[in-house]
């Protein structure tokens, strides 16, 4: 049985590391044809959806606040102040350093505790374990696809492998 630390906290560090190298090889594709980071910067799927910087802003709390609420600790404030692809990278790496911190032992065993989000209409009671498999996990991945979304419709050329990453085929579990 997986514990509750691995079923959130791996899968998530992966994802942004996946997106630091999905940024990098946008960045250097808009850069080579000549396209200027603001412009891409500030695209969106739609006019009703937050921009790419925002997404990953997003992500990047989403992850925090996954890490946080299931070791039953404050979630460490980020200010969303990036408007670079320097500033995104910076992000994403004190994200995954963040969740580096955060051992397995506080948060496995914890399935049953309750996790409390608040959302601009209310407030959503969970227990830790429900929280991932609800909440948690759909929420931070909606925000990395649409951060993935954005830069393929802008013309990057990432594909399906660039948003999986490196798999590792030597393990059997």
């Amino acid at each position: 049985m997986t514990s509750l630390y691995d079923a959130a906290i791996p899968p998530v560090r992966r994802a942004l590391v996946n997106l630091g190298h999905i940024l990098d090889k946008a960045a250097a594709h808009f850069a080579g044809a000549a396209i200027a980071e603001a412009d891409w910067m500030s695209a969106s799927l739609a006019p009703d959806m937050l921009p790419f910087p925002r997404q990953i802003q997003m992500a990047s709390d989403a992850a925090r606040g996954l890490a946080a609420r299931l070791s039953g600790v404050p979630i460490p404030p980020m200010p969303d102040e990036e408007n670079s692809v320097a500033e995104l990278r910076d992000r994403i790496a004190k994200t995954i350093a963040y969740l580096d911190s955060v051992p397995a032992s506080a948060i496995d065993g914890r399935e049953a505790e309750a996790v409390l989000v608040k959302i601009p209409k209310g407030e959503i009671r969970f227990t830790a374990a429900g929280y991932v498999r609800d909440f948690g996990l759909p929420n931070f991945f909606f925000h990395i696809v649409t951060a993935y979304g954005i830069l393929r419709h802008r013309g990057a050329p990432i594909g399906k492998l660039d948003y999986l990453g490196a798999l590792d085929l030597t393990r059997s579990e």
